[in-house]
């Protein structure tokens, strides 16, 4: 799920994405007489629970659902490559990658605009839903895509991603476990007393630069708050600025006082999320999907959750965060109405209920929150404070965010300086700017 996460539209080769309105897909059997739905998606630990879903849709409505289960997620991908290329998508399929992929595909005709249901009956099922999980799915009027403004997508389920603790590694260390650090000055603090009991710090899968870039942005909105960041991936700020200086500073403290676990710079999230599990560190950055992860792996991990602790007390804490997966309408099925449907059913109460218990994963549904596991309630109070690259006004320049990334390993491990980066940034910021005009 991890990177599954960010965010519901695959990357393809954009040839496919232009092939303009066509026949029929093969998907829909509605041509036929017969009535079914088919589902693609890459969810192994959903598909067991969606498959019993179907199974209670069909008693219900005399619909049938089938629910086609492509995995790895690389191999979801080529699939639905080839059946775009081929104008035979599914009447109900997912995407992943970035908004500029999902915008290439609505502009393509692959993708059904839900406007119209979705504020239907005084917006019902749009309120029903979290405002920021349908945020990724929508483009407003204007947007630099050129998208006809709308809602193409229904989230399934929502994600965030913050900070989890070890409860019994904190009584080990003499920490209170009912009172994780709030502040960057207490986390630093816990993380010595940690650090003298023999215990590690903070582990997360650095060497996947994503997660690098999710913590240090959701530092650098709490230090200078959101426009600022904005103005300097406009240009009109550079990364040599004393607020940046300081944020990449977080990270050679972090460095320097050995409050990272061994190896972090070069980790992938799974073997993080196991050194997790097996209490071989007290912190996580993780996302909320580590529920499900740690419970398969270690059923017995007591654990919390609780927000990236504060720099600038005087401004929030952001998290990225926003729907987790996905379904998209194929704007070419015969069957759009019971689609739709479909869809209304899948993300009401009782079956998001029933899919969160299922597969530990946040609803997307509001009224589901309290039929879900306490750690998802845990997680779920973060959902006021999420943003994320696919729903800011301007993103980073590509160039940029590599060297952003692994600028900061190279401060965690002592190549360079905050400063040093800085001023790197600066540099090749204004380069590349310079190329674009």
């Amino acid at each position: 799920m991890k990177r599954v996460f960010l965010f519901a539209i695959c990357v393809f080769g954009l040839g496919i994405l232009f092939n303009g309105c066509g026949s029929q897909p093969g998907a829909s059997s509605a041509s036929q007489g017969v009535r079914k739905i088919v589902v693609w998606h890459w969810m192994t630990d959903r598909d067991e629970a969606f498959q019993e879903l179907a199974k209670k849709y069909e008693e219900k409505t005399g619909v049938r659902v089938i629910f086609e289960l492509y995995a790895p997620s690389d191999a979801y991908s080529q699939k639905v490559r080839a059946a775009a290329q081929a104008k035979a998508l599914p009447d109900i399929f997912g995407l992943l990658g970035e908004k500029r992929d999902f915008a290439a595909f609505i502009k393509a005709g692959h993708i059904t605009n839900l406007i119209q249901e979705m504020t239907a009956d005084n917006s019902a099922w749009k309120n029903s839903l979290f405002e920021k999980a349908l945020a990724v799915n929508e483009f407003s009027d204007g947007n630099e895509y050129g998208v006809s403004a709308g809602i193409y997508g229904v989230p399934i389920d929502v994600m965030n991603i913050q900070m989890l603790y070890n409860k019994g590694l904190f009584i080990k260390a003499g920490l209170n476990p009912d009172s994780p650090p709030a502040t960057w000055e207490e986390f630093v603090a816990a993380c010595q007393k940690l650090g003298a009991a023999g215990i590690q710090g903070l582990v997360s899968g650095w060497g996947e630069v994503w997660m690098i870039d999710c913590l240090a942005s959701n530092l650098a909105f709490n230090i200078m708050g959101p426009e600022k960041v904005f103005a300097t991936l406009r240009g009109e700020v550079p990364y040599s600025d004393p607020d940046w200086i300081k944020v990449f500073a977080l990270f050679k403290e972090m460095a320097d006082k050995k409050m990272l676990a061994s190896g972090i710079v070069t980790m992938v999230n799974k073997n993080a999320e196991q050194a997790f599990a097996n209490e071989r560190a007290a912190f996580a950055f993780n996302g909320s999907w580590c529920v499900n992860v740690y419970h398969g792996m270690n059923p017995s991990l007591d654990y919390g959750v609780l927000l990236m602790p504060r720099v600038n007390l005087s401004r929030p804490m952001y998290i990225w965060g926003g729907a987790g997966s996905s379904f998209l309408v194929n704007d070419r099925s015969l069957v759009k109405k019971e689609v739709v449907d479909l869809l209304k059913w899948l993300t009401a109460r009782d079956q998001q209920a029933y899919l969160a218990q299922k597969t530990r994963n946040l609803p997307s549904n509001k009224s589901s929150l309290e039929k879900i596991p306490e750690l998802l309630a845990a997680f779920s109070k973060g959902m006021e404070n999420v943003t994320h690259p696919n729903v800011w006004p301007v993103n980073e320049l590509p160039r940029v965010i590599e060297r952003f990334d692994k600028g900061i390993q190279s401060i965690i491990i002592g190549e360079k300086t905050p400063e040093q980066l800085g001023a790197e940034l600066a540099k090749l910021k204004a380069e590349e700017m310079a190329k674009k005009k």
